[in-house]
């Protein structure tokens, strides 16, 4: 059972439209492992709202990273049903998948995964090239301030840069959603405040629904929702009566 925790006056639903991004009902994941079955996830309910924010807080191996994968189209789980918008993504086969992620999904992980012969540009190009309305390069670039360094190899680059190229890269194709995997885990507090603040300008002003997973309590006081999870399961949602901008952030 979630135990859903609010801020005064609120119903447990983001600021915003109000209206579900994303369904989620009985979600189930086992993994075997040998001869061992190892639960990712036990029956997790929940909503995430169109144009929020929402942090997944909790331990390793709580659940979050593979329901992360499971709402961006990489995984499929065992039992339960996600839908995204008006579309059961559990009924989607392999093909569906593969187009739900190219138009609607932008990944942000932990590791940059930039092509190494390729510009800062060049790297974000690629994803443009095969996205049907994309912003572009340029200026995908720029909403996350590196409009000065688009012609830098990511050798180049600071990993702070690097994140956010990586996060330019997810976000020119003008995805409906975006989901980060500990996108500041490899960074210094400092540079990581700077990666946040890009993911922040991205939620407020392309209105992306967000969800990032953290280990780390103070990065949730940007979000809109704090979402918790322990031992494959979601144990308490909390909204928060104020988001507290990146650059005010702790920890």
């Amino acid at each position: 059972m979630t135990d859903r925790s609010k801020a005064d006056g609120d119903d447990g639903s983001a600021r915003g439209s109000g209206r579900a991004a994303f369904r989620v009902r009985g979600l189930t994941k086992v993994y075997r492992t040998g001869e061992v079955d190892v639960h990712a996830l036990r029956g997790v309910d929940l909503e995430l709202f169109e144009g929020e924010m929402a942090a997944l807080l909790g331990p390793s191996g709580s659940g979050k990273s593979t329901f992360l994968n499971i709402l961006g189209g990489l995984d499929q789980p065992t039992a339960g049903t996600v839908w995204f918008r008006d579309h059961e993504l559990t009924a989607y086969d392999e093909a569906a998948l593969t187009a739900y992620r190219r138009d609607h999904v932008g990944f942000v992980f932990q590791f940059y995964n930039l092509i190494p012969s390729l510009t800062a540009l060049e790297n974000v190009a690629l994803v443009t090239e095969i996205a049907d309305q994309p912003m572009s390069p340029f200026e995908a670039l720029n909403l996350v301030g590196l409009a000065g360094r688009i012609d830098h190899f990511p050798a180049q680059l600071s990993g702070g840069e690097q994140q956010r190229v990586a996060i330019a890269r997810a976000i020119a194709k003008r995805p409906d959603v975006l989901l980060c995997d500990e996108p500041t885990g490899a960074l210094d507090s400092k540079t990581g405040v700077v990666v946040l603040e890009a993911l922040e300008r991205v939620n407020s002003e392309l209105g992306t629904t967000t969800a990032l997973i953290t280990h780390n309590a103070g990065m949730a006081e940007m979000a809109d929702r704090v979402i918790r999870f322990a031992d494959g399961g979601v144990v308490e949602v909390h909204v928060n009566a104020a988001r507290r901008p990146a650059r005010e952030l702790v920890w």
